[in-house]
């Protein structure tokens, strides 16, 4: 007979699967969702110099994340390198999955992986994404086709391989197409390049445009013609990435630009909330053309005693009122509380109140209704609700869901109206000790325009990184407990949203630049 143990060892180990995915041109929202979905369960991950690191955060705990990036002379691991580092992590039987900018398959050498895993005998997936040949021009206001211009469309590479000895592109071919041609990587052999064209008949006069970082709030757009572009390049310093646009279809960024229009283009932005809250702030910004980066000082974790807090959930039915002061608390609460009961019936008769919509409508998702909630989304505002709305709390049982550094001024004013108040810390507030999406990095290298903080913890934490901060750097804040913690932290208020959440924060800082 077997035993159950000997029966699990004899089971053989999952084979290893390394999936090539394109990561898009850089905007998170064209990361196709299932990019997302295998971030999500990665053992590894292998990603390259174009891909947005900020879509590392959707990577599981514990993932291994291996940089692989190539910039024009500075390969982090040469292309045999990477082939020899996919085949020996998938035949270790781990979950791979290989970032690429763009799409794998389209100059991203993704063809030569799979045939080395391939060659290996090892399983592989292709994820095709969104490329930047068509995304950037788009974003940049140019249709790569248009029924009145062109039906035809050309791509090529401008960075051939260095060790050949004569180039593989056709140039009077090339220059013979008609239609749209869009040249990916190449800007510093821009001169060449077009020398080339004209010499084989491409009129000078060709219209051009050069997108770089196309997609990104960093976004940048150059237009001039096939004769004048490489001038133009180093007239402005305009350095790559970029895509390059040769065609009629490059005139009609002047009618159908938008993505440079934004209210805050060019502005650089970082976001300070934790990993997981960061991209509702972030989408925001960008919404309105920031280039944001996140910088995560804050990571929430259960509270030391989570024993005390469980007894406390177990007998909310017992109490009149259950407090809530954050959406963090709401989430930690119902976690424990689920894991207790099996009937959100099991809460009795137990009133909600709650500070703020975003926390109003955390505890809505649970299908729970909201009985009481102050206009103003402060601690002192929720007290006077109480006064006004409910009368007398003396001698009233209230659970108040919180973190474990909160304010004492709610338990304190509850319990001069004589209500029973006992505290249930629901969450604590760490330093976040991981820089997955490189955001202190950047920081560092090329600081930012703004900085937005959404509590005092994500203040405290900050500071406590003694970054140096950039000249002409602007700061914002949620509200007023936050700037107040800002000022006694020593930085100086030069925007604190009206309405003390989140679209109240992108409000303020999009008045403030005068949008």
């Amino acid at each position: 007979m077997t035993t159950p143990s000997s029966s699990k060892s004899s089971q053989p180990a999952a084979p290893g699967v390394c999936y090539l995915a394109g990561a898009g041109p850089g905007d998170l929202g064209l990361v196709t969702l299932r990019v997302k979905e295998l971030l999500e369960k990665a053992d590894v991950v292998v990603f390259d110099y174009l891909c947005n690191p900020e879509m590392l955060k959707w990577a599981k705990e514990g993932v291994e994340v291996i940089y692989a990036g190539k910039k024009a002379g500075n390969h982090t691991l040469r292309q045999e390198e990477i082939n020899a580092l996919l085949v020996e992590k998938t035949e270790a039987g781990h979950r791979v999955l290989r970032l690429k900018g763009g799409d794998p398959f389209l100059f991203g050498r993704g063809g030569e992986e799979a045939e080395a895993l391939a060659e290996a005998g090892q399983l592989f997936e292709i994820v095709p994404g969104v490329t930047s040949a068509i995304a950037a021009p788009a974003y940049a206001g140019i249709p790569v086709t248009h029924r009145d211009f062109t039906s035809s469309l050309t791509i090529f590479t401008g960075h051939e391989d260095p060790l050949k000895a004569d180039t593989a592109l056709d140039y009077a071919r090339l220059a013979a197409l008609p239609g749209t041609k869009v040249m990916l990587m190449g800007v510093e052999r821009m001169g060449p390049i077009t020398d080339e064209l004209q010499k084989h008949g491409m009129d000078a006069e060709t219209p051009v445009a050069l997108v770089r970082w196309g997609t990104t709030g960093r976004q940048q757009t150059l237009s001039a013609t096939l004769g004048t572009i490489a001038k133009r390049i180093l007239e402005t310093g305009f350095t790559a990435p970029a895509v390059a646009v040769f065609g009629e279809v490059a005139t009609l960024r002047d009618k159908l630009g938008w993505f440079e229009k934004r209210p805050l283009r060019g502005k650089r932005i970082v976001v300070t909330r934790t990993r997981q809250q960061a991209g509702v702030l972030s989408a925001g910004l960008r919404e309105i053309g920031g280039d944001v980066y996140e910088l995560p000082t804050i990571r929430i974790e259960p509270p030391e005693d989570l024993r005390s807090f469980a007894e406390l959930v177990q007998d909310v039915f017992t109490y009149d009122w259950l407090v809530f002061t954050s959406p963090n608390g709401v989430s930690a609460f119902f976690e424990m509380f689920f894991k207790l009961y099996n009937d959100a019936r099991e809460m009795g008769g137990v009133r909600i109140a709650a500070i703020g919509p975003a926390t109003a409508q955390r505890v809505r998702e649970f299908h729970l209704a909201v009985d009481l909630q102050p206009a103003e989304f402060v601690a002192e505002a929720i007290i006077q609700e109480f006064k006004t709305k409910v009368g007398t709390v003396e001698n009233q049982r209230i659970l108040l869901a919180r973190a474990e550094q909160a304010r004492d001024v709610l338990p304190l004013e509850l319990a001069k109206l004589g209500a029973i108040v006992d505290q249930a810390v629901a969450y604590r507030t760490v330093p976040e000790t991981e820089d997955v999406s490189g955001g202190i990095a950047r920081f560092k290298a090329e600081g930012a325009d703004l900085i937005t903080f959404t509590s005092s913890s994500t203040v405290e934490n900050f500071m406590a990184l003694k970054l140096p901060l950039p000249p002409g750097l602007k700061t914002a804040s949620i509200g007023p407990i936050t700037s107040k913690t800002m000022r006694d932290l020593g930085l100086a208020v030069d925007i604190e949203a009206k309405q003390y959440d989140i679209p109240g924060l992108v409000a303020a800082i999009r008045v403030y630049y005068g949008a």
